[in-house]
């Protein structure tokens, strides 16, 4: 990394890498310590020591736990996760901070709620659920599809992180404590939770197939919900991600198919 980083003298340094999902951390604890960690970290000390301008790096929705207030805020407490992925990133966000106040490198956070589309990872819902409805096979669904998610499509994803590149932090006050560092949060969400139901509903439809359900309880370390306050994201970047459920999932369906 120290190689990397001394080669190409990078001005902006976007990490999206991490050890994801909230189930497999129950399985391999290890791994999420390994690469959200220290990897993280390592990645932190390239950035002080290339003097990078900004530093923006992925977090994740699963910080705010089971926090009842909606829609979730980058103001509100998240100091209670329920998995250790979410206490991950919480760390990160924690590391970031750290190394804005002293090293005044300026670093955004982003939490990103519940992304989807081409190229995702294989073990997430939409992809299980559409490889399963399309050979006929049943879809496990936790909760009686009662879970909200404000599922966020990935084109959105990448126009947030793009606009965000551009938006230096610069020292600002914190109503909690008396630093100034170069930080900030954002919310990157669709603005509009939907049901698991729902989420089925939009792949059955685009599959032209009806779901075969197992229902199941509720799994460890899920959360009932997530909604996400984007005011922040808007009034900073002017940009707020648009994709309905329906139009997602008939672009993923449609990558999907071509794959197969």
């Amino acid at each position: 990394m120290e190689e990397l980083f001394a080669r190409y003298k990078f001005a902006v340094v976007v990490n999206l890498a991490a050890q994801a999902g909230v189930r497999y951390s129950l399985e391999n604890p290890h791994a999420y310590v390994e690469s959200n960690l220290v990897g993280f970290v390592n990645i932190l000390e390239g950035c002080r020591h290339s003097k990078v301008k900004h530093f923006v790096y992925a977090s994740s929705s699963s910080v705010y736990g089971m926090n009842v207030k909606q829609p979730f805020s980058t103001e509100d407490c998240v100091d209670y996760p329920i998995s250790l992925y979410a206490a991950t990133k919480k760390s990160n966000e924690l590391m970031a901070h750290t190394y804005s106040h002293l090293f005044s490198l300026p670093t955004t956070g982003l939490r990103f709620f519940t992304v989807y589309g081409p190229y995702g990872r294989p073990d997430m819902a939409y992809y299980k659920f559409t490889k399963a409805i399309q050979n006929g096979d049943s879809i496990d669904v936790y909760n009686n599809g009662d879970m909200k998610r404000d599922f966020t499509y990935i084109d959105d994803i990448v126009e947030g992180v793009v606009r965000v590149m551009d938006k230096i932090p610069t020292p600002r006050e914190n109503k909690y404590s008396a630093a100034k560092p170069p930080y900030r949060l954002y919310n990157i969400g669709n603005n509009n939770p939907v049901t698991l139901r729902d989420f089925i509903t939009a792949i059955e439809g685009a599959c032209g197939v009806k779901a075969k359900e197992r229902l199941l309880p509720m799994q460890p370390g899920d959360v009932p919900f997530t909604y996400a306050d984007i005011d922040d994201l808007t009034t900073e970047t002017g940009f707020k991600p648009s994709t309905s459920i329906e139009q997602g999932i008939s672009k993923f369906v449609k990558w999907y198919n071509l794959q197969s």
